[in-house]
């Protein structure tokens, strides 16, 4: 048996994964989904601690984390690295240390009363995955998750890593983890490249496939 972390992006609640803990569940693993805290006034930080405090009742722990909580994961696990046995980056990857989710993006986000609305479209186009979805049940996301700055050390480095990819090939990481600080960390020893060719939501339009991955199959 296998304990499972599963860390949703903006938006997204412990909910998102339904799809995916459903067949790991099946296979006798122990799987928890996380509903990272979305009230006003909640910061990145606010989140690493909440991960920490959940990984500080734990022990070998796949942590797995998608687009935003890339960053997330990566400070939780640097924080208590003896409780996790692998880091999975689902569409994304550890940010460096000092660099904000807005600073990866490129542009502060539009954050009526300090909170980034659900789009009223999917960001991209996505095969076998409805939007309607995180309109219906996502909830709007504390802008200081995205502006605060998520620090690190060293210490997550020694983790096995695992980096699943979705709208963007092995080929094309390779390219931006050269010339993309941003994308630097995604390179050298102690990754494992995979790919899962959809778009940024897998968990929606491939969850079967993401559990095998997951597992390593």
């Amino acid at each position: 048996m296998t304990t499972y972390l599963l860390v949703p992006g903006f938006w997204l609640g412990g909910w998102a994964w339904d799809a995916v803990a459903a067949p790991l569940r099946a296979a006798g693993h122990d799987v928890h989904q996380v509903s990272l805290a979305l009230d006003p006034g909640v910061t990145a930080s606010d989140h690493v601690e909440q991960l920490a405090g959940l990984l500080d009742g734990l022990g070998d722990v796949v942590l797995v984390g998608h687009s935003y909580a890339g960053a997330v994961i990566t400070a939780a696990a640097d924080r208590l690295p003896d409780r996790v046995a692998r880091l999975v980056y689902v569409d994304t990857g550890p940010l460096p240390d000092g660099m904000s989710q807005a600073d990866f993006d490129g542009s502060a986000p539009d954050a009526p009363d300090g909170m980034i609305p659900i789009p009223a479209e999917a960001p991209a186009p996505e095969p076998g995955f409805d939007w309607a979805i995180v309109r219906e049940r996502g909830r709007a996301q504390p802008v200081g998750t995205a502006t605060e700055p998520v620090r690190h050390g060293d210490a997550w480095r020694a983790l096995p890593r695992t980096a699943i990819l979705c709208s963007f090939s092995a080929a094309a990481l390779s390219g931006l983890a050269a010339t993309v600080p941003a994308f630097a960390l995604m390179a050298g020893e102690g990754w494992t490249v995979r790919e899962l060719p959809t778009g940024h939501w897998p968990m929606f339009s491939r969850p079967e496939e993401l559990a095998s991955l997951l597992t390593g199959n």
